[in-house]
């Protein structure tokens, strides 16, 4: 291999190096998944509302929550980036004073990657 051969490859790895070190890559990772309660104590019975937010880059395949250990609710993210919706659910009767109900709020992405966010509300009498 000639100098000059050995210089053009020697040079062209360097480039290749620090072109790598420049830009900043994605990453796959988890949706960004968000909950905003209108309300974080309830009563017993009452309604629980709120707003559900979740992005992703990929495309978001289906988004679920689920209050108070009951089955969760899905829906189709339809993939596409950015999900956001307003939920009513029910508080069932029969809540105890200060007993917390747990909110369970998911998203699933494209490849396959889970966001998920655990927060509770209280009971008050």
């Amino acid at each position: 291999m000639s100098r000059f051969a050995r210089s053009l490859w020697a040079g062209g790895c360097v480039l290749g190096c620090l072109t790598a070190c420049i830009s900043e890559r994605l990453r796959p990772g988890p949706p960004y998944v968000r909950i905003t309660l209108d309300k974080t104590m309830v009563h017993s019975p009452d309604t629980l509302t709120g707003t559900l937010y979740a992005e992703d880059a990929n495309g978001l395949d289906s988004i679920w929550l689920s209050v108070d250990f009951s089955p969760a609710i899905g829906e189709d993210g339809l993939l596409k980036p950015v999900f956001e919706a307003p939920f009513r659910f029910p508080i069932a009767k029969g809540h105890s004073a200060g007993q917390r109900i747990p909110v369970q709020f998911s998203a699933r992405d494209f490849d396959g990657f889970m966001g998920r966010l655990d927060t509770a509300v209280s009971v008050i009498p």
